[in-house]
């Protein structure tokens, strides 16, 4: 049973939450959402802060969704926490990203292992410093036992690259004849990403405005309904994330067929 998240204080405002969260149960909740968190930087320029202040407050609102998700009953919420372009900012600024797995861990880890989330990652963590992959495979095996939510960071992570070497790992198969050719499809393709684990993407939020996919999961968001907001990430909130939820209950998703019609 979902426990009713206090999201204001005063009693009625709670309870015309309440009514909202139950309405929203009512109707099929999206398995995966996947989030693509954007505007740190311009949150903390419009408070004449550097942008690692933004990024230090982006981390606040990943914890806050993530336990908002677990209690929607989202079974995967994977996060596009740092690209394979981001390497391309200042140094600085790319220094202190690479610490923000250890701070949200560190201090996170035994809420997600309360809360029975499991964490998972994709990307190529071969690149990432040493004491960041530490902190990250700490966190997976501390967690590998959860059965609840899947919190999947996508860390240094490019979808065109993923792609790419799925094309190169499956050619080598089929030169070695663990794949026939004629057999490869969707589902045989999908097995050789970085989410041959994970189901597709439901519902894909951005915040800050933009509307565009930046290289993220470009194969396994091709059915999944888009979702952008103005919203500066660190401003994002348990309504912002019930906002969305409920548009993706209002649309119907036909994959490429009819709903209701028989096709001629």
């Amino acid at each position: 049973m979902f426990n009713k998240t206090k999201f204001w204080k005063t009693s009625k405002e709670q309870d015309l939450q309440d009514d909202r969260i139950s309405q929203i149960l009512a109707h099929p909740i999206p398995e995966h959402v996947a989030i693509i968190m954007d505007g740190n930087g311009r949150w903390a320029k419009k408070r004449a802060l550097p942008r690692i202040a933004g990024h230090h407050e982006g981390m606040k609102t990943v914890k806050k969704i993530t336990k908002a998700a677990s209690k929607l009953g989202i079974k995967i919420l994977t996060l596009y926490a740092f690209s394979t372009e981001n390497w391309k900012r200042p140094k600085t600024e790319v220094d202190y990203l690479m610490k923000l797995p250890e701070q949200f861990l560190g201090s996170f880890l035994p809420e997600l292992i309360e809360e029975n989330v499991k964490v998972s990652t994709m990307g190529d963590m071969d690149r990432l410093p040493a004491s960041t992959r530490k902190a990250v495979d700490q966190a997976k095996e501390k967690t590998k036992n959860n059965d609840g939510l899947i919190l999947n960071f996508a860390l240094n992570y490019g979808s065109r690259s993923e792609i790419i070497d799925a094309i190169k790992h499956l050619s080598s198969d089929v030169k070695k004849g663990i794949i026939n050719e004629e057999d490869i499809d969707d589902d045989c393709f999908s097995n050789y990403l970085m989410t041959e684990s994970l189901k597709d993407p439901d519902l894909l939020i951005r915040t800050s405005g933009e509307v565009r996919l930046s290289n993220f999961m470009l194969w396994q968001l091709a059915y999944t309904e888009l979702y952008f907001m103005d919203i500066l990430w660190p401003d994002f909130s348990e309504e912002n994330l019930l906002e969305a939820i409920e548009s993706f209950q209002r649309r119907s998703r036909r994959y490429g067929g009819l709903l209701g019609e028989e096709i001629q």
